[in-house]
């Protein structure tokens, strides 16, 4: 079998096979670390815990985190404040000229931004940590327990509740230098599959006792989800072709050009990165009122802890839009792209190199931009919709959203780095016809 084979030839390359088990060794690592509970904490507040972040917004931060939230684990508060620190240093970099030029330093500005980064992740775990705190005694006591948290044992469950987060973080970083694929969006991707079993089963049991529509309604659902995740990859993986003509040049005795090529411009070239950024800011909310410390959240902060709700899902979808405009400006750059096309003496057929180029590639992307990012916002929503159709919550999280399109994209992206080293050393790739395209463009 084609499968089996290319397994063999995956293990015969002693760089894939020493990176992908660091790949498994380093989550193995991450998932038994979900599981460890900070000190002082009893199976009782766990349970109470547990029962509040079962619906709403709290099940979505619970998924994000691998059920480490639900847990009380050490690594509770997980990997989204070294996102939300990501997003706000990259807006940095767009209007304060100071991180515009650490943009432009090479690998030097990168490792200080990243410095930056690490910085105002820690501040922000400092402010999220007392929070969780507060949310975890506020539900014991709810649930009849007499939970009470002092100053001092505040200060050392937040030091480490900081800590396991910055491990997170560094693990992440481990898998993405030593391991495959990226490791930030590798450990999200971890945490979302672990919930997927359970939640499968859930659907399944619910359909087949209590629900309407039975076995059938559960086979149709099966395959109205295997259509969402169609949908997504051809979203993730569709392009828009523009042919490059490059003129013959002749030098010394050799010729160079005079061959046409073509330039992918990704349909979704933001990738999944709109998605991570629009729900990190979602978060906020539940943050500033203590991750659910008030039982009865009314107005403002009950419209945005509701993840099915109308101005919830209305707002998400609009900065899902205006992130992928935001992530597209900063990831593809038309004056860049032709400088060097006019460097190389290549042109775009009927227009004139320099501005001119510049402008065409930018209206391009401009109108492929905009459809992208409205079926980016509507598969970002559909999980509400499933919802109202009478889904279960945690099986509805997977029609789509964040969830969905991080697990599409990281694994295409996974599977490309592995077809990129079979094809390095004269393996078959993993498809028959065609080669993967991650996120990031044609193979």
């Amino acid at each position: 079998m084609r499968f089996v084979e290319t397994v063999k030839n995956i293990w015969k390359i002693d760089d894939l096979r020493k990176r992908i088990t660091i790949t498994v060794l380093f989550v193995l690592v991450y998932r038994i670390g979900c599981y460890v509970v900070l000190p002082g904490i009893s199976p009782s507040e766990i349970d109470a815990l547990r029962n509040f972040t079962s619906t709403g917004l709290m099940q979505l931060l619970d998924m994000f985190s691998g059920g480490a939230f639900s847990q009380a684990s050490i690594f509770a508060l997980g990997i989204m404040p070294y996102i939300t620190a990501s997003i706000v240093i990259q807006l940095l970099g767009m209007v304060l000229p100071s991180f515009q030029k650490m943009q432009r330093e090479g690998e030097s500005g990168r490792m200080k931004l990243n410095q930056y980064t690490r910085y105002l992740t820690v501040l922000i775990l400092l402010i999220q940590g007392p929070a969780y705190l507060v949310n975890l005694q506020v539900q014991v006591n709810a649930a009849g327990g007499a939970a009470h948290f002092g100053f001092w044992t505040m200060l050392y469950l937040t030091i480490i509740l900081a800590a396991g987060s910055m491990f997170i973080m560094w693990l992440g970083e481990k898998i993405t230098d030593k391991g495959i694929g990226n490791g930030i969006s590798f450990i999200i991707l971890v945490g979302i599959i672990a919930r997927f079993p359970g939640a499968l089963v859930q659907e399944f049991t619910s359909r087949l006792t209590t629900a309407q529509g039975g076995l059938v309604m559960f086979l149709v659902e099966i395959v109205i989800l295997f259509a969402v995740i169609a949908g997504a990859i051809l979203l993730v993986q569709g392009t828009r072709r523009v042919p490059v003509q490059y003129a013959k040049r002749i030098v010394g005795n050799k010729q160079y050009g005079g061959v046409r090529q073509y330039i992918p411009l990704k349909v979704n070239a933001a990738g999944v990165m709109p998605i991570i950024f629009a729900q990190a800011i979602m978060f906020i909310p539940i943050t500033l009122m203590g991750f659910g410390a008030n039982q009865n959240p009314s107005g403002f902060f009950r419209a945005f802890s509701d993840i099915h709700g109308f101005w919830y899902n209305l707002v998400y979808f609009i900065m899902i839009v205006a992130f992928t405009y935001f992530y597209t400006a900063i990831t593809v750059r038309p004056t860049q792209m032709a400088e060097d096309m006019k460097r190389n003496n290549g042109f775009i057929p009927g227009i004139k190199p320099g501005k001119k180029t510049a402008e065409y590639l930018d209206s391009i992307m401009s109108r492929i931009t905009f459809p992208g990012s409205l079926f980016l916002g509507c598969v970002a929503i559909m999980p509400a919709f499933a919802n109202v159709c009478g889904i279960n919550q945690n099986f509805a999280q997977f029609f789509g959203g964040t969830s969905l399109l991080i697990l599409v994209g990281v694994v295409l992206d996974t599977l490309q780095q592995v077809e990129s080293h079979l094809k390095m050393h004269h393996y078959d790739g993993l498809m028959k016809s065609g080669k993967i395209k991650g996120r990031s463009g044609a193979y």
